[in-house]
């Protein structure tokens, strides 16, 4: 593992310490036993791996323990890293850049699921790579999201277009024909934080997406739901609304540091495998990598 990923993997152990903690402790002086799977079973149900995925990985487990011929607890607890890996395997997909210039990325999330801050952070990981970014702040309802994203523009020396109180639908044209016109290398459109129950909002962002694909035919080229880590299942039922709504390409994880319910990443994979692009686990514009399978399994296991 090269250095820079090390310090990360170790920010990412720290950050799901709580979540882990549950698993970990059922392998300490464990007998393998039916008493150890059941032990197992409420952890993982503890960390909101939701009813599916626990399921599946324990049958996943009992298969892998016969198989190898699994004689002592930390045997099992190195197979059940090896059962959360391939369950979240498919997850782990690259953010491709340059198919099309510009790239649009639409973002959606829920209010407090840490949307504006994600953008600033992915708008740093692109810029850092190379990329030119526009930013369009089309949540124009909450005039903290505009000075927020304002300030992350300013931080990032990146270019932003916005108006005051304008139309969302509007403010995302208008970013995309600038994107196009100025030769960006990504748009990146910050949508207005929505509860999915909110159906008159939700059409809202449909139209945003319309009017994206009037400005460039091949847009928007990602639509990227932002989920708060610590909100368990909560996170995988948005996942479903907002890829009922919008036909999500990618998440981005969030505030997984500090949280007891890391494990909704196994949900998602069972229930509703949308790519996870990057996780968070910090307050900081590096706090934000992308997603890797075998880490994260690594990571939670200790």
């Amino acid at each position: 593992m090269p250095a820079e990923r090390k310090g990360w993997f170790d920010k990412l152990k720290t950050g799901l310490r709580k979540t882990g903690t549950g698993i970990q402790a059922v392998f300490v002086n464990a007998q393998i036993d039916e008493a150890l799977y059941e032990e197992l079973e409420s952890a993982l149900l503890m960390a909101d791996a939701g009813v599916k995925a626990t399921e599946y990985l324990l049958d996943d487990l009992r298969g892998r323990v016969k198989r190898q011929m699994a004689t002592d607890a930390s045997q099992v607890k190195r197979l059940l890293a090896d059962a959360i890996t391939d369950l979240l395997q498919p997850l782990e997909k690259p953010l491709v850049i340059g198919q099309f210039t510009p790239t649009v990325i639409m973002v959606a999330g829920v209010n407090g699921a840490g949307k504006t801050t994600s953008i600033g952070k992915l708008t740093k990981h692109l810029a850092s790579e190379g990329a030119s970014v526009l930013l369009a702040a089309a949540d124009t309802f909450r005039a903290a999201a505009r000075e927020q994203l304002l300030v992350w523009a300013d931080r990032n020396t990146v270019e932003i277009v916005s108006q005051e109180g304008g139309d969302p639908s509007a403010v995302s044209f208008d970013a995309v024909t600038a994107g196009k016109a100025r030769g960006k290398d990504v748009v990146l459109v910050d949508t207005a934080g929505r509860l999915p129950t909110q159906l008159h909002l939700m059409d809202e962002l449909k139209k945003i997406k319309r009017v994206v694909t009037k400005a460039d035919a091949t847009a928007p080229h990602e639509v990227l739901l932002v989920i708060d880590g610590n909100t368990g299942q909560n996170a995988l039922a948005q996942v479903r609304a907002f890829d009922e709504t919008l036909g999500l390409t990618g998440l981005v994880v969030t505030k997984l540091d500090g949280t007891a319910k890391g494990g909704v990443l196994c949900a998602i994979a069972r229930e509703r495998p949308v790519p996870v692009y990057f996780i968070g686990v910090g307050e900081k514009l590096e706090d934000l990598e992308t997603f890797n399978a075998r880490e994260f399994a690594l990571a939670l296991l200790g």
